[in-house]
């Protein structure tokens, strides 16, 4: 089992279908998110999880997908107080990308990381600041699961089965119980879950 190095704690945020998928066959098509992803339970959840965090740590694709939109709701006519504030949390934060292909950092405050994913967050833990927030990278969020690293895990789940596609739980994770320290259920039936790993 992998040992904390700092008080920093690992915070993993994924919206899953009711069948537990993350996304369509095609990753591309979100369309299924949006409903659910406006809901006063899915804005607030994401809020709870920025607050306390000084690093959003990303995979490539992600980072393009969330720098290349969420800065422009900061000046957004009409936006959700709240997007607003992830927004600008998003942008002043520091940034940690992993990604074998990006030579260099196309957005401010933003490290380019080319090391495997649990090396790179060892190195995050032994350093000062707030909780190391991954935001919605598949691919991040499972190494960390396979490697025991995940502190605190946060899920939005919306009542929708997407019959195909990739699952975020894969076979043969480490045994280990988490306690749910947060639900909340709201609008077209979202569903807000954190649980903490109890070490």
């Amino acid at each position: 089992m992998t040992e904390q190095t700092s008080g920093r704690r690992v915070v993993t945020n994924m919206s899953i279908s009711l069948d537990g998928r993350y996304a369509k066959p095609d990753p591309e098509d979100m369309g299924w998110v949006m409903p659910y992803a406006v809901t006063d339970v899915s804005r607030d959840h994401l809020t709870r999880l920025w607050e306390p965090a000084t690093t959003a740590l990303l995979g490539r694709v992600n980072a393009e997908g969330f720098l290349g939109f969420w800065p422009s709701v900061i000046d957004m006519e009409g936006a959700d107080p709240r997007d607003v504030g992830f927004a600008r949390w998003l942008v002043d934060a520091e940034k940690v990308v992993l990604s074998s292909t990006l030579e260099e950092a196309p957005w401010e405050r933003t490290t380019v990381v080319d090391k495997p994913t649990v090396e790179a967050v060892d190195e995050l833990k032994a350093t000062d600041g707030g909780d190391i927030l991954v935001l919605s990278s598949a691919s991040v969020i499972k190494a960390l699961l396979a490697a025991d690293q995940v502190d605190r895990l946060a899920l939005a789940v919306f009542p929708i089965f997407l019959g195909s596609g990739p699952r975020l739980f894969n076979d043969a994770l480490p045994a280990g119980q988490w306690e749910l320290v947060n639900e909340t259920a709201g609008e077209h039936g979202t569903l807000s879950l954190v649980y903490d790993r109890l070490r």
